[in-house]
């Protein structure tokens, strides 16, 4: 008698619900992977808003829905691909979801190219993410190691008294913005910031956008934005000591130490690097690599008042000597710092404002005297705001607008003269998800320059339509690039060769970026297809003038930038991946223009691995290697005619890295790499070959000492 009572309470109790359920619009189901399995912890949310609850122990869920509008309904899990469904409003029947693994990385979320967190499936502009455990594969120790080695169609080469040259696809070091996240750097050699500033220690991912961008960051984003995003405390604390040894003395050490107690999280990162100068084995335009030390400092302190109120300060000191002669070193410092705020308006309404600084110097120390004479420094003040909306829990409504005044004072001015200049902007970006299939983005940005008094108008188009395994995306980009000070005002002699002059009269650069993808993922397999095509107009070089009896900026006719690029990639149960990376790059330049190419029209990059885990100990075996075609360019026979050329051939070259990562204990990863491992060496030494003597071996270690303790 007292079981059958009991069990009418319990169908009464359950009927209840159920019609309680239905009366405020409910929706359950259950979550688990593809054979069926429970996966409890599963996150199921409603797009758009923070509601949201989390599958239990047999993968069940329960959610209450919105009064109005088709909410999207999305289950996640780590681990395992997302899953999205489109709902009607009021009671739903049984809504279960059945995830399959993430094997290729397509679940992580990405802000590059939209400025605001989409899944990497999702993204409608193409974009690229190296994550922490490629960093770690690579054993990078700056963003030049890492981008060189994952991603075809990036060269940095040397310039001018050995300064770093970045080509990536046509563009140069002037034209692909570089960021942290999010945030500007200042300082520049030869159109290239320091790129040794960007150490790859705490860095969570890399985000690639190749094509014009300046919808969205303004000026320098022609050809693309790379973007380094910082790892986020999430533990109680953390600590880590690692080290690396390699050949001519190479020497890297660093650490970090973090924690998070309440509403405050810390994380502190130190790195010092240090190289010895050394002498080549063949003949070529330099004989001696310059070697150098560096110093690096980041601070990041976030604090959460409430949960919908957040601030994050941030500060930062980088100090780089080199050693470019006997008598003299070159010493480069920076100085950053910010403070961003984010409020959470409601569920709907999100607002964040910033302001960052940013000073980087040069100096000349001579070793006998010690005297440290500072010649040139830039500084930034940038202040931001950006306002999210959502609107029907799927479609969002950006907003926002940057101020900087921007300081440069340097050797290269007459009297080593200072010069400034204020930029403006406002821009709005609209993204419509009308569907599960459909997703389109548009954008459009203005920018006022208070020195050249230039207006901008920047526009940017994005669509991404999804057919079973394939998704395919189309884009258009209007980009622009400003004349920089030094670019208008430089009155620098050129080891009293000739001097170069600045142009007040240079207009912006501009182009017209399209950009048309296929990408076909299942199960394992992920393949992309990607071609593009740039008309760039009015782009900044420098060209003899009679007059002035020497070189001067001034703006070429147009040229044309345009190829193709392909991406494969698997991943297999039994711990053997591989990745194969092609781009092909064709540049146009009207024949008497005071530009040549030396853009290699073949590049690819291929990486093949094997790695285990087991309770006590774990190993990674990785061979990667890139390769770069031949290139013939024009290269100009005297320095008073743009028509007297001679064709010159610049050959290619292949290397290979072998790397054998193991975690040899709890918190220990001991890590050993051959480097050009075929051992090649060019038989002349010029601005685009590598500068190896040959095969070379290198030993890092890591040290979490905060895995000891946990259990």
């Amino acid at each position: 008698m007292n079981i059958a009572r009991k069990t009418g309470g319990l169908l009464w109790a359950a009927l209840l619900w159920t019609m309680q359920a239905a009366a405020q619009g409910y929706v359950s189901g259950t979550v688990t992977d593809m054979s069926g399995t429970p996966l409890p912890g599963a996150t199921i949310t409603i797009q758009g808003s923070a509601t949201g609850t989390t599958a239990d122990a047999e993968g069940r869920y329960a959610l209450p829905l919105p009064a109005k509008g088709n909410p999207i309904l999305n289950a996640t899990f780590i681990g395992y691909r997302s899953e999205a469904r489109m709902l009607g409003t009021g009671g739903q029947g049984p809504v279960d979801f059945r995830l399959e693994e993430d094997v290729i990385g397509m679940e992580q979320v990405v802000v590059t190219g939209t400025r605001t967190p989409r899944l990497l499936k999702d993204a409608p502009i193409v974009t690229r993410v190296l994550t922490a455990d490629d960093i770690r594969k690579v054993d990078a120790t700056h963003i030049g190691d890492l981008l060189q080695s994952e991603l075809p169609g990036i060269e940095f080469s040397y310039a001018m008294n050995q300064q770093v040259s970045l080509n990536m696809q046509g563009f140069g070091g002037n034209s692909v913005l570089f960021l942290v996240d999010g945030e500007r750097l200042a300082g520049e050699t030869l159109d290239n910031i320091d790129y040794t500033r960007l150490n790859m220690d705490n860095v969570e991912r890399v985000e690639i956008v190749k094509g014009a961008a300046s919808s969205l960051y303004g000026s320098n984003a022609v050809g693309g934005v790379v973007n380094l995003i910082s790892k986020r405390q999430t533990e109680a604390w953390t600590a880590n000591l690692n080290a690396r040894c390699g050949a001519h003395n190479e020497q890297r050490y660093g650490g970090s130490a973090g924690f998070k107690a309440g509403k405050f999280a810390n994380t502190l990162n130190v790195q010092h690097t240090s190289v010895n100068s050394v002498t080549l084995k063949n003949a070529g335009d330099y004989s001696t690599v310059y070697g150098s030390r560096t110093w690096n400092f980041k601070e990041r302190l976030t604090y959460d008042a409430t949960e919908k109120l957040g601030f994050t300060a941030r500060a930062g000191y980088f100090f780089r000597e080199r050693n470019s002669s006997e008598a003299s070193k070159e010493r480069y410092r920076d100085f950053s710092g910010g403070i961003s705020g984010r409020y959470d308006i409601d569920d709907r309404n999100r607002l964040e404002i910033c302001y960052s600084f940013d000073q980087y110097d040069k100096s000349d120390y001579g070793v006998r005297n010690k005297t440290d004479v500072r010649d040139y420094s830039n500084v930034q003040h940038i202040v931001r705001g950006l306002y999210n909306r959502t609107f029907a829990q799927r479609h969002t409504l950006t907003v926002g607008g940057d101020f900087m005044r921007d300081y440069l004072m340097s050797y290269q001015f007459a009297d080593n003269g200072a010069k400034h200049q204020y930029t403006a902007d406002a821009f709005a970006q609209f993204d419509w998800n009308p569907s599960l299939k459909f997703n389109l983005v548009a954008g459009l940005r203005f920018d006022r320059f208070s020195e050249t008094g230039a207006n901008r108008l920047s526009p940017k188009l994005g669509v991404m339509y999804k057919a079973g395994n394939c998704s395919l995306r189309g884009s258009y980009a209007g980009g622009f690039r400003a004349p920089t000070l030094k670019e208008m005002y430089m009155n620098f002699d050129m080891a009293s060769i000739f001097m170069i002059y600045g142009n007040p009269e240079l207009k912006s650069e501009t182009s017209h970026n399209f950009s048309l993808s296929a990408e076909y993922i299942r199960g394992r397999w992920s393949l992309t297809a990607t071609g593009f095509y740039n008309l760039v107009d009015n782009r900044i070089a420098t060209a003899w003038n009679r007059q002035l009896n020497g070189m001067q900026y001034v703006n070429m006719a147009a040229l044309q930038v345009a190829g193709a690029e392909a991406n494969a990639a698997v991943k297999y149960p039994c711990g053997i991946g591989m990745r194969l990376s092609y781009v092909y790059t064709y540049e146009h330049i009207r024949k008497g223009q005071p530009l040549t190419s030396s853009t290699r029209p073949h590049t690819a990059t291929a990486r093949i691995e094997y790695g285990r885990d087991w309770k006590r100990y774990g190993f990674n075996l990785a061979l990667s290697g890139r390769w770069l075609s031949r290139v013939e360019t024009d290269e100009y026979t005297s320095a008073a005619s743009y028509e007297e050329t001679e064709r010159v051939r610049y050959p290619g070259y292949t290397m290979w890295k072998l790397t054998l990562s193991q975690r040899i204990a709890r918190g220990i990863d001991l890590t050993a790499a051959v480097d050009n491992l075929f051992n090649y060496v060019p038989s002349y030494y010029y601005n685009n070959s590598p500068a190896t003597l040959g095969t070379t071996l290198s030993v890092g270690l890591s040290v979490d000492i905060d895995r000891f303790f946990r259990k």
